[in-house]
């Protein structure tokens, strides 16, 4: 055996340069070949659809079929399966099944008439995410020092999920050599601290496939607050015991973890028995708890151990590592080959693993063994060897290697071809290459057999060798040292026995790119000013090199004090933040090149900078000039801005005026200039400090004169009397002059039609005035500025007015619309502009206060004035007098001031609430008793209906006791308060009202004591202070005399409008015997209340105003009848008790009616059984004794309900608020239901019924039973 194996190999060495792997053009016959497949586990998400994946090429193009777990997938079958076109892939619609049916183990063929290739064994599996088991966490009480465990265990996911530890906040708990994470999600405690106690340790566990998260009940904590426990020496609470063992494959992860406990907390070393650890591949996590050690190796094997370690001791564990290996490749999978009839060649199939894999070969999908016989193929253990073959023997051969531990696949084919060469470079490809650096120029060919390839440089007929070149199998030519003399034309010739093929390449050799190194490797800047670092390069001249600045090899600041220019990189204003390493890359499409320099930042102190020098004019025009500068020296603080200013030497000898500002980063300005000015400049230095002195003048420049370039600004045109129009303008600076000779060339004409120019020349004036115009008339007018070397652009044309003349025209339709006692607004028809005769500037309202409607307010002529700017046809008049009469006017105003008036217009305003009572006195009557007097408010503001009075007690803390209200009539000036207990002090409201409301109130404070006299803390008050009187004239005597009939006597109303203010009422029984009057006194009032009028009688009353001398101007006389039962006549019929008898007498005859009813029912006439017999209606059911439910027994004549009675819905009749309704006496929740439904109440603990409703349908007439228990509620 072990000879054969020998010679097997011997014959590789021999055959294997025959053949090597191409990569075949489709366009010729070939195998299929897969190129993508699904991963060979394919974990999936049941919320998306399927995709398994399976892709490949060949000629002619490959067919596809799948198998499912070893059998043949019909897909065909299922409508939810669709295959993509012209591919293997395969996608499962998901929607109305669950994913889970489609797991399982795929595999896909691709087959075509030169043979099948078949992809991996893709193994689907549907992803995972089960909740957490509901558990109750109980709070776990530990004693301090103790070690601690809390338990994560999350469901088993697929994959599976990443744990952590959060609270109740999503924060993450903080985690150190102490408290740790194990791998498989335990939160451990070397040993537990007070701070530790908490309710929300939460384990979360996140399903990365899903992309979801679900977290553990939370577990509490807490520390008993005693004397914590004995420090002492480790022990591992993971890993139990003193030795572990742990297998690993190769290539994969491996980590080992020790958790120890102990007080003080232990620290965690690792290192391994037989030999060195991989230090590349090692790493310590977990505070030192977890060795890891990633692309585990067969040197990884052996014994590793953890030490734990604190001031009482330490303790060991060692670990066991076996490392196991799924089959790995040697050399890489079997390449394809493809051969000429008759040649020879090897497919390789070299892999390896722990323990030793086992190789097995199959063609086209089939076990080797049971293919076709194949003269021409032998096999070897992992190789096969073909020779001599021929034409039709192409077929795909898989290569399966696998152990315990996973396979390898691998799809190879052997393609027997006949083709001539061809090159598949293409042609003229040009090769660009740095000088000095290695020129690989390709020559790709295909050819069976396989083609032979040479070299030629240009024209040149020898071939290339020799050492300067180096050919690559695969018809590569490398010059590893490229310089200028190797640019040029290349060409590769393909030669086999079918034919030659020819490709010409170019090769350019470019300079590479250099930057021009810097003396200075180091930068030292003060704080505060600029650094600039420079950056230039040399290149070839056909490379196009890009700059890239990086600081600290990261980014720059994203800062405006950064500025990169095309070869520099300047940064202002330095900061010490600026310090680090500076770092300029050039980059071209070949090659780069770098440079780097350290920046260091110094403080200083700052200092004004030094004036600027050498000032000097260059590309000098006649309208502007060059001017370059040297700057002075900073001094530790960067130049913020340059300064210029230029002297007149023309016009303002010794006088400097600012021409423009540069920035700090500049030298040069270029200054736009004026004709006919002798410049002379200098330049200031501006930094954080303050300005430089003045620098030196530069030399004289003087600019030739010129015509103006600009006329006059600020043209108005406006008379000052109603017949003349003022020019005005602002008259141009001598700099603006542009010339000896200025003068300004004016132009007016009216605005119409036909208008003529008219012009005048003005000297030493910016203004002039035109006379005789008409009023108020627009005109056009301009204004040129002129000089001895011409007139300057044309002027705007600007609109003026002729002088202004009072308003002529009135406005109409003038009237106003009260708003409420106090607002009125005032509208108007606009005035005609042509009766303006000016500006419009809006309308004045004139109004006064004729005279208040309530008795006898003098004239008040003061006119009050309100503005409306604009063009307004209304405003609104505020602040008016409630219950007044008053005059208005409206006027226009322009410019000139005001237009005639409007006639003179009236309004009234309603009453309102009524000032203050004029006074309240307190006067002593008796021990128990107060007498207040008091005067009418000065201001009624209407007819005054009557006052408000408003007392109480207060306690020696000035606390208000209980407030009593009485309200006194309109005459009234005074009253008496009874039973008021003396030593007491009580506080007093009055208040005055209208029919508008209640006016403010003047309050008084008084104490009742016990020898009967009444002591007054204060005289009175009132609020809001009182507007002043307006006086009024007399108008009418009285108006609407009225009488109104109340139970306490009559009130007899009225309006008066004279002067007089003694009014009264004085009334007499009327009878023809001697008149006996009485009087009433008004009091300010337009009512009063006669009293103690008899029935019976009729009376004549007046309404009197007297004069100075008791002399009855004015009355008005009236008659009032006071009847015999004037205020005890009542409606019998809405009387309360007339409703209750009739509506018992109705009670009493419904009663009588049912109790007629229910004898007729029960009459003699046969017993209850023989009329229970003889009704065979189902809807009638007898009463029962244990369900007490009710039947009615009527023929159909009696079964009908009464006429025009009703039942409710719920065949109940419920009195409202009775104290013995069935309602209060069932107990509402406290009833059950019978097996048919029927409610069961309680009925003074005895057992009562209810009828079930029928419903609001119902049409079956009233039980009498439920009539009798709904009269029970009433009787």
């Amino acid at each position: 055996m072990e000879k054969r194996r020998m010679d097997a190999a011997l014959l590789v060495l021999i055959l294997g340069h025959l053949a090597i792997a191409l990569e075949v053009p489709l366009d010729l016959p070939q195998p299929p070949t897969i190129t993508h497949q699904s991963p060979k586990d394919y974990i999936i998400d049941p919320r998306e659809n399927i995709t398994i994946h399976c892709e490949a090429k060949g000629k002619p193009h490959p067919s596809f079929s799948w198998t499912k777990d070893g059998t043949h997938f019909r897909i065909e079958e299922d409508p939810r399966v669709t295959m993509k076109p012209h591919s293997g892939t395969l996608v499962v619609d998901i929607s109305m099944m669950r994913a889970e049916n489609y797991e399982g183990v795929f595999q896909c063929t691709a087959r075509n008439n030169h043979g099948t290739a078949v992809s991996n064994n893709i193994v689907i599996r549907q992803s995972r995410s089960p909740l957490w088991s509901k558990e109750k966490n109980r709070p776990i009480v530990v004693q301090e020092g103790v070690s601690l465990v809390l338990p994560c265990r999350p469901p088993a996911g697929l994959p599976p999920p990443i744990v952590f530890w959060m609270d109740n906040n999503f924060q993450k708990l903080p985690q150190s050599r102490r408290v740790s994470q194990s791998l498989n999600g335990d939160l451990y405690f070397s040993n537990v601290r007070r701070e530790d106690s908490r309710n929300d340790y939460i384990c979360y566990a996140r399903f990365t496939h899903t992309q979801t998260i679900q977290q553990k009940q939370p577990i509490t904590v807490r520390v008993l607050n005693q004397a914590p426990m004995d420090e002492r020496k480790p022990t591992f609470l993971i890993p139990p015991g003193s030795s572990s063992s742990m297998r690993v494959l190769r290539g994969h992860v491996l980590e080992m973890e020790c958790i120890a406990e102990g007080l003080p907390t232990p620290e965690v070393s690792w290192s391994k028995v037989s030999g060195e650890l991989p230090s590349r591949r090692t790493s310590f996590l977990h505070f030192n708890k977890t060795l890891r050690i990633t692309k585990v190796s067969e040197s990884d094997d052996g014994v590793y151990r953890c030490t734990a370690r604190n001031q009482f001791g330490s303790v060991d564990h060692t670990i066991s590592v076996s490392v196991k290996a799924a089959p790995y490749w040697i050399s890489g999978p079997p390449k394809n080959l493809v051969l000429a009839p008759g040649e020879n060649g090897v497919l390789t199939c070299r892999a390896s693993g722990i323990p030793k894999p086992l190789i097995t070969w199959t063609m086209n999908g089939i076990p080797i063994e049971n293919s076709p016989t194949d003269e021409s193929r032998k096999v070897e253990d992992d190789v096969i060897i073909f020779t001599d073959v021929q034409t039709g023997s192409s077929a795909v051969y898989q290569c399966n290697v696998s152990n315990e531990y996973g396979y390898l696949l691998s799809n190879a084919f052997v393609n027997v071809l006949s083709e001539p060469p061809r090159v598949m470079t293409p042609s003229n490809k040009i090769y660009q290459v740095i000088k000095n650096h290695p020129a690989l120029l390709d020559c790709a060919s295909f050819g069976s057999p396989l083609p032979k390839i040479t070299w030629f440089r240009d024209l040149s007929a020898s071939t290339l060798n020799g050492d300067n070149y180096i050919f690559h199998d695969n018809g590569t030519i490398e010059i590893p040292v490229a310089q200028a003399q190797n640019s040029g034309k290349y060409m590769c010739v393909a030669t086999n026995a079918l034919g030659i093929s020819k490709n010409h390449v170019h090769l350019e050799v470019k300079e590479p790119t250099r930057i021009q190194k810097q003396r200075e490797k180091t930068k030292t800047v003060q704080k505060g000013r600029s650094v600039v670092f420079e950056c230039k390069v040399n290149h070839d001249e056909t490379l196009f090199p890009t700059m890239t600045w990086l600081k600290d090899n990261g980014e720059l600041p994203d800062e405006e004090r950064f500025v990169v220019g095309s070869d520099s990189l300047t940064i202002v204003d330095v900061t010490e933040s600026d310090a680090g390493m500076y770092t300029c890359i050039m980059n071209t499409t070949l090659d780069h090149d770098s440079a780097t320099t350290e920046l260091n930042v110094v403080e200083a102190i700052p200092e004004k900078p030094d004036p600027p020098t050498d000032l000097e004019l260059t590309d000098q025009t006649k309208r502007s000039v060059q001017l370059t500068w040297t700057p002075g020296d900073e001094h530790n603080s960067p130049i913020q801005k340059f300064l210029i200013q230029y002297e007149d030497s023309l016009h303002h000898r010794g006088h400097w005026h600012n021409l423009t500002e540069v920035p700090g980063t500049m030298t040069t300005a270029h200054l736009k200039l004026s004709p006919y000015v002798h410049y002379t400049f200098r330049v200031f230095a501006l930094n954080a400090v303050g300005y430089s002195n003045a620098s030196s003048p530069s030399k004289m420049y003087k600019t030739d004169p010129a015509a103006p370039d600009e006329n006059p600004a600020g043209v108005h045109g406006i008379g000052t009397e109603h017949d003349n129009l003022v020019i005005s303008w602002k008259p141009l600076s001598n700099l603006q002059s542009n010339g000896p000779g200025l003068h300004y060339k004016v132009s007016w004409r009216q605005k119409k039609l036909g208008a003529e120019w008219a012009t005048q020349n003005v000297s030493s004036n910016s203004k002039f005035t035109v006379s005789g115009t008409p009023t108020f008339s627009p005109y056009e007018i301009k204004v040129q500025a002129v000089n001895n070397y011409g007139a300057g652009p044309e002027p705007a044309v600007v609109l003026g007015f002729s002088g202004e003349d009072l308003p002529i025209g009135t406005p109409d339709n003038v009237k106003a619309v009260v708003i409420n006692s106090t607002l009125a607004k005032i509208l108007w028809d606009a005035v005609p502009h042509n009766s303006i005769r000016g500006h419009l500037k809006g309308y004045k309202v004139y109004y006064w206060r004729k005279h208040g409607m309530h008795k006898h307010n003098p004239d008040h002529m003061e006119k009050d004035i309100l503005s409306f700017s604009g063009n307004h046809t209304h405003g609104m008049l505020p602040g008016l007098h409630p219950f007044s009469a008053y005059l208005f006017h409206v006027r226009v105003y322009n410019g000139k001031g005001e237009g005639p008036p409007s006639p003179t217009q009236h309004f009234k305003t309603p009453e309102g609430a009524p000032g203050p009572p004029t006074s309240l006195e307190v006067a002593k009557t008796d021990l128990d008793s107060l007498t207040l007097n008091w005067s009418p408010p000065l201001e009624h503001n209407g007819h005054i209906t009557g006052y408000t009075l408003k007392y109480q007690p207060v306690n020696n803390s000035n606390e208000l006791g209980p407030e009593e209200e009485l309200a006194l009539a309109a005459n009234e000036t005074s009253v008496t308060l009874p039973i008021l207990k003396y030593s007491k002090r009580y506080k007093f409201l009055l208040s005055a009202k209208t029919s508008s409301g209640a006016g403010p109130a003047v309050s008084q404070e008084a104490a009742v004591s016990d020898e009967g006299n009444t002591q007054t803390s204060h005289p009175f008050a009132w609020s809001p202070p009182l507007r002043p009187l307006h006086k009024a004239r007399p108008m009418s005597p009285f108006t609407n005399v009225t009488y109104s009939l109340e139970e306490d006597g009559a009130l007899i109303s009225w309006d008066y409008w004279g002067p007089e203010k003694n009014i009264y009422v004085e009334y007499t029984v009327d009878s023809k015997g001697v008149e006996d009057w009485q009087k009433e006194p008004a009091n300010g009032s337009q009512n009063v209340k006669l009293k103690g009028l008899k029935v019976g009688l009729s009376y004549k009353v007046r309404v009197v105003a007297e004069g100075h001398h008791d002399q009855q101007l004015h009355y008005k006389e009236l008659f009032v009848t006071v009847p015999a039962v004037a205020s005890r006549q009542v409606d019998i019929a809405t009387q309360g008790w007339f409703i209750g008898l009739m509506c018992a007498i109705a009670l009493l005859i419904l009663i009588l009616l049912i109790i007629c009813f229910i004898q007729r029912n029960k009459g003699g006439k046969y017993p209850v059984k023989e009329k229970e017999d003889a009704h065979t209606d189902p809807e009638f059911q007898p009463m029962k004794d244990d369900d007490c439910t009710f039947v009615e027994y009527s023929d159909n004549e009696d079964h009908k309900p009464l006429k025009g009675s009703r039942t409710p819905s719920n065949g109940t009749v419920k009195r409202d608020d009775s104290d013995d309704s069935l309602v209060d006496y069932g107990e509402g929740g406290d009833g059950q239901f019978n097996e048919d439904g029927s409610f069961i109440g309680q009925y003074s603990g005895k057992s009562s019924c209810r009828d079930n409703a029928e419903g609001p349908e119902s049409s079956e007439a009233p039980s009498p039973i439920n009539a009798m228990n709904s009269l029970n509620s009433f009787v």
